[in-house]
């Protein structure tokens, strides 16, 4: 799938994303298996609300990280997160 801007990415309903504070990293849990994320991945997730749409998505981002390539890294992750099943 290549994400449409209104599209409006949210968490499968079975997927949580939890902070680890004891190792400081974000955690997608799912039902039988927990992914740990890298980087910037939680705070792309967090914006994951069914609200904000792609678009919105990565406006705040580029806000938030100037100069980062949020416009084609974005979509790309969120493309790979939704054929996973873990966003609807």
């Amino acid at each position: 799938m290549t994400a449409p801007a209104a599209w409006r990415p949210v968490l499968a309903p079975a997927v949580r994303l939890r902070h680890d504070r004891v190792r400081e990293v974000d955690l997608l849990v799912l039902p039988e298996r927990v992914v740990v994320l890298r980087g910037t991945a939680g705070a792309v997730l967090r914006l994951c609300d069914g609200d904000r749409d792609l678009g919105t998505i990565v406006a705040e981002l580029a806000e938030r990280f100037p100069g980062a390539p949020v416009d084609t890294e974005v979509p790309a992750f969120l493309d790979r997160m939704h054929e996973e099943g873990w966003l609807r």
